[in-house]
C-alpha cells in the first residue's frame, strides 16, 4: 500500500529550525517536505500462546560486495497468557530493502539466565542502532527480572548492550553498563529508546531510573563512550520527572537544528522537553495538538522520526473509534511537530498502520538511506481484561502482523548519519 503524504512548510521556518541554512541549502518550501508511505509485512502469524513484540530494526551501510543495507530487525516472543513475560531476543535480517526477510533466529546469548529455583532474568525493549564513528551495529535495551514467571514488582534494572558481527551474523554477549554507585542506578534502564550518536562517537543515551522501592521514575541522559566493543559512563544530565502517578520514563531523544528533544512516557500524557547541549534540558510540558487540545497519547511511548526537513512524532492516542484497543495504543500515527512552539500540528496527522484490535505501540524507528526512513511495529496480541488474550479468529483481524513502514522522502535527507 502506497500513499504520498506532503507536509508544507515555510521558507522562514525550515531556515531557522534546520540551524539558519542558507536558501541554497535549504532550496526553499517548494517541494514541501513529503513522503510516500510503503506498508509491508515482514511476517504473519499467530497461535494464541506466544506472539512477536518490540520489533526494532538498525541498518547497516552498504558496501562493496553488499550493494544495499542490511538490515537487523530484533523481536521477541511474548507469553499471551502473562503481563511481559519475554523470551530469548531473534532477529531477521533483509539485504534487499525489506523485499525478503529470513526466518526469525532466537539467539541463545539472550536466553533468560536463571538466578535460583524461582527466579530469572533477561533482557528486553532491545533497540539496535547504527554507530557510526566505530562502524558497528550497537543495540540497548535494559534487563527484567521474574519470580514464579511473573515480573518482581521490586527488582534491579541495568542497561544492557550488546554489539551485532555482520561477518558471523551473531550479537555479542550482552553486558551490563557500569554506573556510578548511586541509590537511582540501582534501578535505570535504556529500554525502548532512542539514542543520539554524536560527532565524536559519544552517545547521548536517555534512560529512566528510581531507587528500587520508589514508585516514581525520572528521565536524564547520560554522555557515553563507545569504542566498538565496551559502552562507558562518562556523565549525567539533570533529571526530569512530573509527579504524576509513576512520573516520566521511555524517554526517546533526537537532534534538530541547533536543539535537543526528548519526548517521554507517562501513565496519563506525553511529555516533551527540550536542551540546548543534550545533557540539561527543560522543564517537561505536556503534548498537545497545535489547536490546544492535548495530543491523547497515555501510558506509552512514542518516537521521532528525524528530516533535515522536518521534525516529525509517532504516538498513539485516543479519539481515534478505537476504545476498544488497550491503552489506546492503535492506529499508529504521524504528524509534523512544530520545534518552536513544541506541538503537534493537527492537520498533518496521517495513519501509519491502522488498527485491527491489537496493540502497535511498542515501535521503532530506523534511518536506512537518506531517502527512507522506517518504522517498524508487531500486532501485540492482548486487549482490555478480563479476557485480554485476542483470540486467533478475533473480530477485527489481527494476526501479530510484524509491520514494516517505509516512509519514503521525496527530497534526501541532509541529516542521514555519515557512514
Amino acid at each position: 500500500m502506497m500513499q504520498r503524504i506532503t507536509f508544507p512548510m515555510s521558507l522562514l521556518a525550515l531556515a531557522t529550525i534546520t540551524g539558519g541554512m542558507s536558501p541554497t541549502e535549504v532550496q526553499s518550501a517548494d517541494p514541501p517536505v513529503d513522503f510516500e508511505i510503503d506498508r509491508t509485512v515482514a511476517r504473519r502469524g499467530y497461535d494464541g500462546k506466544m506472539c512477536w513484540v518490540h520489533a526494532r530494526a538498525g541498518a547497516i551501510p552498504a558496501h562493496g560486495s553488499r550493494p544495499s543495507p542490511l538490515v537487523v530487525m530484533t523481536m521477541q516472543p511474548l507469553q499471551i497468557t502473562g503481563s511481559d513475560v519475554f523470551y530469548a531476543l531473534n532477529d531477521l535480517t533483509s539485504a534487499d530493502l525489506g523485499a525478503t526477510w529470513t526466518t526469525p533466529v532466537a539467539r541463545e546469548s539472550f536466553a533468560r539466565k536463571k538466578i535460583d529455583a524461582r527466579t530469572e532474568m533477561t533482557v528486553c525493549d532491545f533497540t539496535p542502532t547504527w554507530h557510526a564513528a566505530t562502524g558497528k551495529l550497537l543495540g540497548t535495551g535494559h534487563t527484567v527480572w521474574y519470580k514464579d514467571n511473573r515480573v518482581m514488582h521490586v527488582r534491579p534494572r541495568a542497561t544492557a548492550y550488546a554489539v551485532y558481527d555482520e561477518a558471523n551474523g551473531r550479537w555479542s554477549k550482552w553486558e551490563e553498563l557500569e554506573l556510578p554507585d548511586r541509590p537511582q542506578f540501582k534501578n535505570c534502564g535504556a529500554g525502548s529508546v532512542q539514542r543520539f550518536d554524536l560527532p565524536n562517537g559519544d552517545i547521548l543515551l536517555p534512560v529512566y531510573l528510581k531507587e528500587p522501592k520508589q514508585t516514581q521514575y525520572s528521565v536524564s541522559v547520560l554522555r557515553c563512550g563507545f569504542d566498538g566493543k565496551r559502552l562507558s559512563y562518562l556523565e549525567q544530565g539533570n533529571e526530569l520527572t512530573v509527579a504524576v502517578k509513576r512520573g516520566l520514563y521511555e524517554p526517546s531523544l533526537t537532534k534538530f537544528g541547533e536543539r535537543y528533544y526528548l519526548t517521554m512516557r507517562n501513565d496519563d500524557h506525553g511529555y516533551v522537553s527540550t536542551s540546548t547541549d543534550g545533557l540539561q534540558f527543560a522543564e517537561p510540558r505536556r503534548w498537545m495538538f497545535d489547536d490546544g487540545r492535548d495530543l491523547g497519547n497515555y501510558n506509552t511511548q512514542q518516537h521521532w522520526v528525524t528530516h533535515s526537513g522536518g521534525l516529525f512524532l509517532v504516538y498513539t492516542r485516543k479519539g481515534a473509534d478505537n476504545d476498544h484497543v488497550f491503552r489506546h495504543r492503535a492506529p499508529l500515527f504521524i504528524a509534523r511537530v512544530d520545534p518552536e512552539k513544541l506541538h503537534v500540528v493537527r492537520d498533518t496527522e496521517r495513519i501509519l498502520v491502522p488498527e485491527r484490535g491489537a496493540r502497535l505501540g511498542n515501535f521503532g524507528v530506523v534511518e536506512v538511506s537518506p531517502s527512507e526512513t522506517w518504522v517498524t511495529v508487531t500486532e501485540w496480541m492482548q486487549t482490555w481484561g478480563p479476557n485480554y488474550v485476542l483470540p486467533v479468529d478475533n473480530q477485527y483481524g489481527a494476526d501479530n502482523s510484524v509491520y514494516v513502514v517505509k516512509l519514503k522522502w521525496n527530497s534526501p535527507n541532509r541529516l542521514f548519519p555519515a557512514r
